[in-house]
């Protein structure tokens, strides 16, 4: 019997850095100034943990 296909997500998940490069040396958040989990090479926006939740809670769709 065939599967329904799964409905389409209404809200995208926030991307991850592309490119991600490990550490160390880690690369500092941007928001906070704390070290994150990401090496000093990875391109585009870092955040450490709490702040990727944040970011996260801040842009996710609500209902």
């Amino acid at each position: 019997m065939d599967q329904p296909q799964e409905n389409p997500s209404y809200c995208p998940a926030p991307a991850a850095p592309a490119g991600q490069v490990p550490g160390p040396p880690y690369a500092d958040c941007l928001e906070c100034g704390k070290p994150t989990e990401y090496g000093v090479a990875t391109p585009g926006v870092v955040l450490c943990p709490v702040c990727e939740w944040q970011d996260a809670e801040r842009s996710a769709c609500s209902g």
